[in-house]
């Protein structure tokens, strides 16, 4: 049997295939702005983050990108994602395909980020060997995140147990960052602000609040919110 490539090898060969290759390594997250550079900062810096505000922010893109560059340069094992399946038709239970397949259309947000910044073959390479894993919220009870970034997106939609059960699974070197907009709430007992207000001040613990003035993803979009406040 002749020698296995390593990851180095791997990784160079799904860059040459890629369609989308990353020419010259991981491309490093620019901030638009000056509450997008405190968040990156507050990741950095931080074990639980919190970034709270209106859509259109680039909450999800920031720390997707950051948690996308800790990957590719081999300093966490693996990024897991999750979100509420909270929809307004019919549950996952109804949808085709195995758990895998039914959960798919609640991370698009994050596909989209993971494809511009590692490119579709990295992307899907990570995703097929588990270092980027998606997991529905029910599925993570008695688990321990660690050496790896956690991406909880629409946070909001959480209720006060989740929370206090998802937070509880950090372990060592491990990241949670929560995005969310209490504006957004579609469930009866959100508790993503009793989070923030129970653990604010926890030394480890930041939370960075975007205002409608901070909405980057379009003019259209932030006149829409801004209509929607009134």
């Amino acid at each position: 049997m002749g020698n296995q490539p390593s990851g180095k090898q791997v990784r160079k060969a799904i860059l040459l295939e890629n369609k989308n290759p990353i020419e010259n390594g991981f491309k490093e997250i620019k901030p638009l702005n000056e509450i997008q550079s405190i968040y990156l900062e507050a990741i950095k810096q931080n074990d639980i983050i919190f970034g709270i505000g209106s859509a259109g922010t680039g909450k999800t893109y920031v720390a997707a990108s950051y948690a996308a560059g800790l990957l590719f340069h081999r300093k966490i094992s693996k990024i897991i994602l999750t979100r509420p399946n909270v929809e307004t038709g019919r549950g996952m239970g109804f949808l085709p395909g195995k758990i895998d397949d039914k959960y798919a259309p609640y991370l698009q947000p994050f596909d989209s980020v993971f494809t511009k910044t590692l490119g579709r073959g990295f992307y899907e390479y990570a995703v097929k060997n588990k270092d980027i894993d998606p997991r529905p919220i029910g599925f993570m009870r008695g688990s321990s995140f660690e050496y790896a970034v956690v991406l909880v997106d629409e946070a909001q939609n959480l209720t006060k147990t989740e929370l206090k059960m998802l937070l509880s699974r950090i372990g060592k070197g491990c990241k949670i960052i929560l995005s969310g907009d209490p504006k957004q709430v579609d469930i009866p007992d959100s508790g993503l602000e009793d989070s923030v207000k129970r653990l604010d001040g926890i030394p480890g613990v930041e939370i960075v609040r975007f205002l409608d003035e901070d909405i980057v993803r379009s003019k259209m979009c932030k006149q829409i919110i801004l209509a929607y406040n009134d």
